[in-house]
């Protein structure tokens, strides 16, 4: 694995102009995050995207959170893979993932089937596939966007550790159970510097709909780690809202994050969530930056 230190940012930058998200890029290294995450969802495609702001920054690793295996073969992912590493001198970590059924099949119009057999099956692909050009790295780092126990376990076997997302700290000890040893665990953990309950719950809020209930992955992953469906009601009871957003002064932050290496993730990003709109709370960025 690329060193990309203890703590990272993970942040969509589709309400960011192409200048601020270089900025942002820039000011998240300045602050001494290891690595900056970004999804790919229905804005900017992450390489391209990723390639320019490798070449805005010297020093920060840039991941994706996650690409998605349905939008490009696996060959093609190898070869995005191994461009980047190159352009960007070792600065890329690939995470991978098999998204949702709504979105695959409602906004990309594939078919969605057997994600566990077929992210195996893209993996073993990836390993194997023709690349004729200077490879900087024999075998670049690959993470997946694991969940549950099957995926977990595939990330222990085929991958080199796991990226999981909207999950709570009991996951997290879950997860390291399931990996093991010597296998990456970076969990994202969204963040929001806001003391009034009802202020910050109303953000996380916000930020949960587009998640669950509607995305059944993740759904499935919260209520087999002991959530009901009446957590899922009105928008989400405030225990499954208070475990997946941290929300508080930096030092209640700074606890939730350090429950996360202390149940076993080698690196936490943080989503920098702000009360005021889509952009990232860059009081945040300061406030955690290492």
């Amino acid at each position: 694995m690329i060193d990309i230190g203890k703590i990272g940012i993970w942040f969509s930058h589709n309400d960011l102009s192409i200048d601020e998200s270089v900025a942002f890029a820039q000011r998240v290294e300045a602050c001494g995050y290891g690595a900056l995450w970004i999804p790919e969802a229905v804005g900017r495609e992450p390489f391209g995207h990723l390639a320019y702001l490798a070449s805005k920054t010297s020093s920060l690793v840039l991941a994706t959170g996650i690409a998605n295996i349905w939008a490009r073969d696996a060959m093609t992912m190898a070869a995005a893979q191994k461009t980047l590493v190159e352009l960007s001198r070792n600065r890329f970590l690939l995470g991978l993932g098999v998204s949702h059924a709504p979105i695959v099949e409602g906004l990309r119009g594939h078919r969605y089937h057997k994600p566990l057999s077929t992210m195996r099956d893209y993996l073993e692909k990836m390993a194997t596939a023709v690349y004729r050009a200077p490879a900087q790295v024999e075998k670049p780092p690959v993470v997946l966007a694991a969940l549950r126990d099957k995926m977990l376990s595939l990330a222990r076997e085929k991958a080199d550790g796991a990226h999981p997302y909207l999950v709570p700290v009991t996951h997290t000890r879950k997860a390291r159970k399931i990996l093991g040893k010597g296998k990456f665990l970076a969990p994202a953990q969204a963040v929001i510097l806001e003391t009034d309950s009802a202020k910050a719950r109303a953000t996380a809020r916000g930020y949960m709909k587009s998640y669950v209930p509607r995305l059944p992955n993740y759904k499935k992953n919260l209520l087999e780690l002991g959530y009901t469906e009446a957590d899922f009601s009105d928008g989400c009871s405030d225990r499954l809202v208070d475990d997946i957003v941290a929300w508080g002064d930096v030092d209640t932050i700074k606890a939730r994050i350090q429950a996360h290496y202390d149940a076993g993730a080698d690196h936490v990003c943080i989503l920098p969530l702000s009360t005021e709109g889509h952009l990232p709370n860059m009081t945040a960025v300061e406030a955690f930056a290492q």
